[in-house]
Parts: structure tokens; sequence; C-alpha cells
């Protein structure tokens, strides 16, 4: 698996940042950093740390992290009680990738970032895109918007899904022994079939080391 996607939390309020960040720990493939409270503190870490994504409070002490969002060259999602119209279009206008209104669930939480990981994964890819690329990759940001690809399933691909059975759970070494191929060969489909919102990627901890990634079909 690639590298977890590191996360900026920038909010003023100590106890929702640590709230936040604990689901942003949550989910697989993304690990929260520690969270910031100001403007400045944010520009700060975003250039020591390098986060992957920023989820960004519009009322900051300092500035408003609307006029924020204008400075940063980073992924950003707004997270914030600010609901006014004009604060919405301003954060899209400047380059937001979404904009989740407070209070929020965890699991509101985790299927915008899973759409988050699906945009990057669409946009990974080492050849040019054509526009049906570009539409998908569109469309896997908006959580439940996403529309299989309407490509025929390879039969190793199709063996991956029909391998899992709904309501469990599997790691991929598991999958990559029902269906009779290589761990990394699995790997690699599920990762496609996670792009195409066919599977749900979850975390399982367990008392020692990296939780470990388990792979299932979405819930109906």
């Amino acid at each position: 698996m690639p590298d977890d996607f590191r996360v900026l939390i920038v909010d003023d309020d100590f106890h929702v940042a640590k709230l936040h960040a604990a689901y942003v720990d949550s989910v697989a493939g993304f690990m929260a950093l520690a969270p910031v409270g100001t403007a400045s503190l944010a520009l700060q870490s975003i250039h020591s740390l390098r986060p992957d994504l920023v989820l960004l409070d519009v009322y900051l002490p300092d500035a408003s992290g609307l006029d924020l969002l204008q400075q940063l060259d980073v992924d950003t999602i707004m997270l914030t009680a600010a609901s006014d119209a004009v604060s919405v279009r301003v954060a899209f206008r400047r380059g937001a990738l979404g904009y989740l209104l407070k209070p929020f669930t965890s699991e509101a939480l985790s299927q915008q970032l899973r759409s988050y990981a699906r945009y990057r994964r669409l946009l990974a890819q080492p050849a040019a895109l054509d526009q049906e690329a570009v539409e998908r990759a569109k469309r896997a940001l908006i959580p439940g918007d996403v529309t299989p690809s309407s490509k025929p399933r390879s039969a190793t691909e199709a063996a991956v899904l029909e391998s899992l059975v709904p309501g469990e759970q599997y790691s991929a070494a598991e999958v990559a022994g029902r269906v009779g191929v290589s761990r990394a060969t699995a790997q690699r489909y599920l990762s496609s079939l996670a792009d195409d919102g066919a599977v749900d990627i979850q975390l399982r901890y367990g008392t020692t080391g990296r939780p470990e990634h388990r792979y299932g079909l979405p819930a109906t």
C-alpha cells in the first residue's frame, strides 16, 4: 500500500480538533498530524510538514479560513459551521475540494476522506488522462456519487469481486488465498475496485503494529 495521506486539521477549538483527528485516524489510509488552531500556525505546519490534505475551519482567531485558503497550495476540504451561501461559493472558487458543515458524524467525514482517496488514486496514473478519467475523478470527490467504470472487468478482477461476501471484511492476503493469486495482485485489483466504488476499505486495529486494511462490499 502507498504511504498514508497525512492530514492537517486547522481548528481553533482544541477539543473539536482532537475529535476530528480521531475521526481521521480511524479511516484506512489516513493519518492525522498534530492539529493547529490559527492561520499563522497552519502556514508554518504546512511549510514544515507538507501535508497531503488540510481540513480547514472558516472561523480562526487571526484570519478567516477563506483568506488562508487563497494562500494554500495544498488540497483542502472545509470543515466549518459557516453555512451561508457566500462562504460556500468563495470556498469553492478559491479551490476547496469539499465543504462539510459542522456538526457532522465520523461517518460523514470518513465518506469524504474515502472519496478524496479515490480521487487521488484516479489521478495517480502515469499515462495521460482522457476526458472520461477526468470526469470520474471529479465525481469521486462527491461522497456517494461514484459511478462504476463502464469498462469490462477482467476475469481476475471479477473473481476478486466475487470472492467478497456481503457483510464480511477481508485482508488482501485473505482475498489472494480465496482467488488463488498473489497478495500484490489481489491488492492491485482491490484498489482498482475501490476506485470504482465497488469495494470499501476499513481499518482493523490489532494489539501491536500498524492497523490492517480490510476490504468488503459497500453496505446497501
